[in-house]
């Protein structure tokens, strides 16, 4: 993200400045019509397509089970529409959270431009990856998935979840979509755009294929594990940037990556080599939403490997170049060190011309001047 400068100077209507200046206003704008159009009863049916979660499942109340009604959800093509106006409203929530927290920051602390874009960069993922943890765990506690690690493959296909694991899912790909505008209104460099979107699509299809392969349950898990684990190293480069010599976050986060990559490989081969492998119904029902299959599960799992590999290629290039420019940086103070000792003589030496100070013998001798006027 390059720094925005703003100028006195208003910049054309509907210019290239204009809207990356303004993109928040505008965006704000676009939502207040869906919202607006719940007001109205000729246009509130379109409307709740986008602001409202689809695909309600109403589930009776039995004596066995449960003495109340359960509303659940499944998925559909309705949910890009609600998809659409959350990408909208995180939009607007980044814009605010950059206007009046990381500007403010940025303005005291007096950044250059490469920490200036990589304290926006941690700031809004901190924020994010927090929001989702607390959330994510909340779930996971209140439908019991922590304590029984079977239920993560147990009843497969998870086709009907309730409202809050749907809802969570709609936020994650909208703020994960969110990212792709984003890095035209940040005016991104071009040597980061690449970057960039290979980061988001591996989020994007990770939670994609979660979602619509009904693995909700263990995409949630390794979910709350892996922005646990991202959370600390962007909170850790925050404090960083405000003192470098705070290097204790970083040692923690390298501990726990580590940690986090082997329980996520440990999860999912536990869910697809044994879990699901085990199960009755292993035949590919599109109706059912069952793609419990062997090549399904193969795929799936490659993947998940993959991604941790990958990661951990990154992970090892990022320790590596620390750890050089770490040993680079200790020659250097040595030597300074040296040379400030060496350069330190005494006084009788500095008198006696040692170091080519002063000379004793020449024209610049006291002696010898006082001989050429006598």
């Amino acid at each position: 993200m390059a720094i925005r400068k703003k100028s006195n100077k208003n910049p054309p209507v509907l210019s290239h400045e204009f809207v990356v200046q303004n993109h928040a206003d505008i965006v704000s704008c676009m939502a207040m019509i869906f919202l607006l159009g719940l007001m109205f009863e000729i246009t509130a049916k379109a409307a709740v397509i986008f602001v409202t979660l689809q695909y309600n499942v109403t589930i009776p109340a039995t004596e066995e089970q449960s003495s109340e009604t359960i509303s659940l959800y499944h998925y559909g093509i309705k949910d890009l529409a609600t998809i659409f106006f959350y990408m909208l409203v995180a939009i607007i929530i980044h814009a605010i959270i950059q206007e009046y927290v990381l500007d403010k920051i940025n303005r005291k602390m007096h950044f250059s431009k490469t920490k200036h874009s990589k304290f926006n960069e941690s700031g809004q993922l901190s924020a994010f990856y927090l929001f989702s943890c607390v959330w994510g765990t909340s779930i996971l506690i209140s439908e019991n998935y922590i304590s029984d690690p079977t239920s993560l493959w147990r009843d497969y296909p998870h086709t009907l979840i309730p409202f809050q694991m749907k809802f969570f899912y709609i936020l994650q790909l909208a703020y994960w979509f969110h990212a792709f505008p984003e890095l035209y209104f940040q005016k991104t460099k071009k040597e980061d755009i690449f970057r960039q979107i290979v980061y988001i699509g591996l989020y994007l299809f990770h939670i994609a294929g979660a979602y619509l392969l009904n693995l909700t349950h263990l995409g949630l898990v390794l979910l709350v594990l892996h922005y646990f684990v991202e959370f600390l190293f962007h909170i850790s480069r925050l404090f960083y940037f405000s003192d470098e010599r705070y290097q204790k976050g970083f040692s923690l986060w390298a501990v726990l990556f580590v940690l986090g990559r082997l329980l996520t490989l440990i999860l999912s081969v536990l869910t697809f080599g044994f879990g699901l492998a085990r199960a009755e119904d292993q035949q590919l029902n599109f109706s059912t939403g069952n793609f419990n299959i062997l090549a399904v599960r193969i795929s799936v799992l490659a993947s998940i490997c993959m991604a941790q590999a990958f990661m951990m290629w990154k992970f090892i290039n990022f320790q590596l170049r620390r750890w050089r420019e770490h040993s680079s940086s200790q020659p250097q103070t040595v030597k300074k060190k040296f040379v400030t000792a060496k350069g330190k003589t005494s006084r009788k030496e500095r008198e006696n011309g040692i170091n080519g100070t002063v000379t004793s013998n020449g024209a610049d001798s006291p002696r010898s001047r006082k001989d050429k006027s006598s």
